[in-house]
């Protein structure tokens, strides 16, 4: 009998995984899993339990809840010399990399998936000294998702993001920066700045023409607008599907190493999968390739629901990337 540790957060999303967890245990145990449950605590908990499951033989670790509780458990993966994989129960307010997964939303269906599925080996990202699954990015709305408390979350959903926004527009300032990858270094002021590994950003902004596993990240950066007009434009050009991407403003390319500079006086604050990522000086990006696996069902696998505007048309080799 194969032992599965399952590591759930009751509070994700709108907090009703809690009203099936008594269902998803039973279905594991028809499945033929010797099931142990570890409810999330605080701080870095789901992080040293995942840890803990890869250094006591257990051969499965199940992640119910958001990114951001995901993000923790790979953190004790990837800190364990024996890598167990990882099947997730998407439960939180966004589920980004669900979505790249294929992972179904309905939570009984994903609890099938991770049955019936295999293990799909998966890059994951390495962010100075820790990891992250699908993001980090520095600059405008970056704190809204660890600033929006989980009481805002849980009533109002994805669009306690918008409504939280909404309330930093006005006070939007461009991050001066030197970003170093491959053979080039641009310094450069940047409003929002992304490195990615996802077929879509906060529930809106969607990816295309990437893989989870071909070594390489998404970087896009978006440089200061020169008015309000041009902000308006950048914003459309990021969020409608329709609508060709503004290559005055906003810059594509891949890579499997970046390291970002501030240049600023302050630090600039990141976000890593939707969590505070800190506010070093220095922070350099790495593509750790097909690091751990995810347990999904073939078949479903999505890896793009809309097309990133343009984004076939940018490559990795494009000159004058930046300007």
């Amino acid at each position: 009998m194969q032992k599965l540790y399952f590591i759930v957060n009751l509070v994700a999303g709108k907090a009703l995984i809690a009203d099936k967890l008594g269902k998803i245990i039973d279905e594991f145990v028809k499945a033929g899993y010797e099931v142990t449950v570890h409810p999330t605590q605080s701080g870095d908990d789901a992080a040293v339990k995942a840890e803990y499951a890869c250094a006591n033989g257990f051969d499965l670790l199940v992640c119910a809840g958001g990114d951001g509780t995901l993000s923790q458990c790979l953190q004790g993966i990837m800190r364990s010399e024996r890598r167990i994989p990882i099947g997730y129960i998407p439960a939180g307010s966004t589920n980004d990399f669900a979505k790249s997964l294929g992972i179904p939303k309905d939570t009984m269906a994903a609890v099938q998936s991770i049955i019936n599925g295999t293990p799909v080996p998966c890059d994951v990202g390495g962010f100075n000294d820790e990891y992250f699954s699908y993001i980090v990015a520095f600059g405008a709305f970056t704190s809204i998702t660890y600033e929006t408390s989980q009481q805002i979350k849980n009533i109002f959903g994805h669009s306690a993001y918008i409504m939280t926004g909404l309330t930093q527009l006005a006070n939007l300032r461009p991050k001066k920066m030197r970003i170093e990858y491959e053979n080039t270094v641009i310094e450069d002021e940047f409003l929002y700045g992304m490195v990615t590994n996802t077929a879509s950003v906060a529930g809106m902004m969607s990816m295309n023409d990437f893989l989870l596993d071909d070594g390489v990240f998404e970087v896009v950066l978006i440089k200061k607008p020169a008015n309000p007009i041009q902000f308006q434009q950048i914003i459309s050009s990021l969020f409608n599907i329709n609508e060709e991407i503004n290559r005055e403003y906003i810059k594509f390319f891949r890579t499997n190493k970046i390291t970002f500079t501030s240049l600023e006086d302050e630090s600039v604050p990141w976000t890593r999968d939707g969590e505070y990522g800190g506010v070093q000086k220095v922070n350099t990006v790495f593509n750790y390739n097909k690091a751990v696996s995810f347990i999904v069902d073939n078949k479903n696998i999505n890896v793009s629901s809309e097309p990133f505007p343009g984004y076939k048309e940018l490559s990795a080799n494009d000159e004058n990337i930046v300007d």
